[in-house]
């Protein structure tokens, strides 16, 4: 195995002049520095990057958790690309670790991160709490970066969107449109974005004076199958319903099959509405009016944070971004629909 040691014999200068040109340090000669890169070229060393991390304190790196649920989605690919996309950007790398089932197999990832020397962790927490987070961001000197999950008391370290204030006007938009018995599929139980698009749900409903009916709502898991069985579960109960509210796409369009299957035209007879706007939502039959959560507008917020935070400047609490409701053809007027034309809705991108 080739040494430091080696490359300082071949470069003829001390090891502590080698450990100085790898750390970056400003006070080593040019031409000294070039001897250096050359026998390290030359000698095919390769520098311990754990140990370097641990001298310079920087690894160059930015740690993600994110649970393993959202591997399946389209909603985790483009949460990925973008991380990955701009933490390239700012020249460090990125490291995904799994943050599994449970608020202690999360905490586990997050020692994973510290122990690998991360300059910064992102987290996209599933079972943390808001007190374990908190804990979190207090007990250490890096940067910790919470994404979806609002800390009222610790704006300047999380990145969310307004999902029940999303939730609350794409329901208005359906019962503007005529539409008072409108389903809805729920997210996975214990979800806070699952729990906030039900409570706007909810406030739509209120709003607009229409009492809420435990029997037009189901749960779904966000996946194709459980917006498949949810919808049918809704069906099969024989309750009437002139829209329904999918919590993401992908249960949109599995609950768009069980539709079909029970001979259920979108929109004729059933208005369909979700959440995400994934590639696939404008593809789809009839394209989905959906809400369009900006996924990489949250990231560049993130890494511009942390970027800030390292670099030592000071920082302000970071405002929820709000989604922008993309209506396409999958909904219609209602039986309520004023005998107005409807409002025309705006091309879907």
């Amino acid at each position: 195995m080739i040494t430091m040691q080696d490359v300082a014999i071949k470069a003829g200068v001390s090891k502590s002049t080698v450990s100085r040109v790898l750390a970056g340090n400003d006070y080593v000669k040019e031409s000294t520095r070039l001897r250096v890169f050359r026998a390290i070229d030359e000698s095919g060393y390769r520098p311990n990057l754990l140990a370097r991390s641990l001298a310079t304190k920087n690894s160059q790196s930015i740690g993600l958790i994110v649970t393993n649920s959202l591997y399946n989605g389209p909603y985790f690919g483009e949460l990925l690309y973008q991380t990955a996309k701009m933490t390239e950007n700012y020249g460090r790398q990125l490291i995904l670790v799994d943050g599994k089932h449970s608020a202690q197999s999360e905490l586990d990832a997050v020692q994973f991160l510290l122990d690998r020397r991360c300059d910064a962790i992102i987290v996209y927490p599933s079972c943390l709490g808001e007190n374990d987070l908190m804990g979190l961001i207090a007990r250490h000197d890096i940067p910790f970066i919470v994404i979806n999950r609002d800390l009222p008391q610790a704006r300047e370290h999380c990145v969310f969107a307004a999902h029940q204030q999303n939730a609350c006007q794409a329901v208005g938009h359906l019962i503007e449109q005529g539409h008072r018995d409108i389903a809805f599929i729920t997210g996975a139980a214990g979800s806070p974005t699952a729990h906030a698009r039900v409570q706007g749900y909810r406030q739509a409903l209120a709003g607009a004076g229409i009492a809420y009916d435990a029997s037009l709502m189901a749960t779904g898991q966000w996946s194709l199958d459980s917006g498949f069985n949810g919808c049918l579960v809704l069906l099969q109960r024989q309750v009437s319903f002139s829209a329904l509210v999918c919590s993401n796409d992908d249960m949109a369009i599995g609950a768009a099959k069980a539709l079909r299957e029970h001979r259920k035209t979108i929109p004729g007879d059933v208005s369909l509405l979700s959440f995400d706007d994934i590639p696939m939502a404008s593809y789809f039959n009839p394209p989905l009016t959906t809400v369009h959560v900006p996924v990489a507008q949250m990231i560049q917020s993130a890494l511009e944070q942390i970027v800030s935070i390292l670099d030592g400047k000071p920082v302000s609490p970071l405002t929820s971004f709000s989604g922008e409701l993309i209506l396409r053809e999958s909904v219609a007027p209602g039986p309520f629909a004023a005998s107005r034309p409807a409002k025309k809705n705006r091309p879907g991108r």
